[in-house]
């Protein structure tokens, strides 16, 4: 109910496009850029192309942090949105989600509720991802092991300074007492570590992977 209740919302935030042709992705913006594709056939059976375009630098430089999305059908400029966005197509709704690294969704769902994440650009840097998943399923598999490692590890640390804090509260020290978190990490760890969990947070995101409570930990 909750979920379609925001997919409504989103769909009402959708402005139509100005036709405008759609830029081939160029090979300095994998860290700058998304491009996913979704072919389709239409009701007389021709196949067309969709795509989503996500320009994160316009994103962060936007007044309200959410940036736009922005659908092109067979190459020209169809519909925009504000972030997050629910595009209606042919046959369901193109959903785009974002995080502080990237995606965390850019699906179709059909009006059965069937879900497909669709196809990112071969040089994008989903792209490269998900061609790295398929030429090397061993390494990408240890690099999706590792970036969870280096978030887990700063998840466990900060519990105890968590802990710390809330018996710090009056109603908690005067049932219960104080408690003194017994880590203390340096500086540079600490700095060390919030550079871990973000370049595991732009990797998952890479692979439109998302937890809240995980992810959390990359955008500090």
């Amino acid at each position: 109910m909750f979920k379609e209740w925001r997919r409504r919302r989103a769909v009402q935030r959708v402005q139509p496009g100005n036709g405008r042709s759609l830029k081939r992705f160029r090979w300095w913006q994998p860290l700058s850029r998304a491009l996913f594709y979704l072919p389709l056939k239409n009701d007389d059976g021709r196949q067309v192309v969709y795509a989503i375009d996500v320009n994160y630098v316009q994103r962060f430089l936007s007044d309200d942090g959410k940036g736009k999305a922005h659908l092109y059908l067979d190459g020209k400029h169809h519909a925009e949105s504000k972030l997050p966005a629910a595009f209606p197509v042919q046959g369901g709704t193109i959903e785009v989600a974002p995080t502080a690294f990237g995606l965390k969704r850019c699906h179709y769902v059909t009006a059965e509720g069937a879900e497909h994440q669709l196809i990112p650009d071969r040089s994008s840097g989903e792209g490269r991802r998900a061609h790295l998943d398929r030429e090397h399923p061993a390494l990408s598999r240890w690099i999706g092991f590792f970036s969870l490692i280096l978030l887990v590890i700063p998840l466990l640390l900060l519990i105890p300074q968590l802990i710390e804090v809330v018996f710090k509260l009056p109603p908690v020290t005067q049932h219960f007492g104080t408690f003194t978190s017994p880590i203390r990490l340096p500086g540079w760890l600490n700095f060390t570590l919030a550079l871990g969990a973000a370049a595991a947070g732009w990797e998952r995101a890479l692979r439109l992977r998302y937890n809240w409570l995980l992810d959390s930990m990359a955008k500090g």
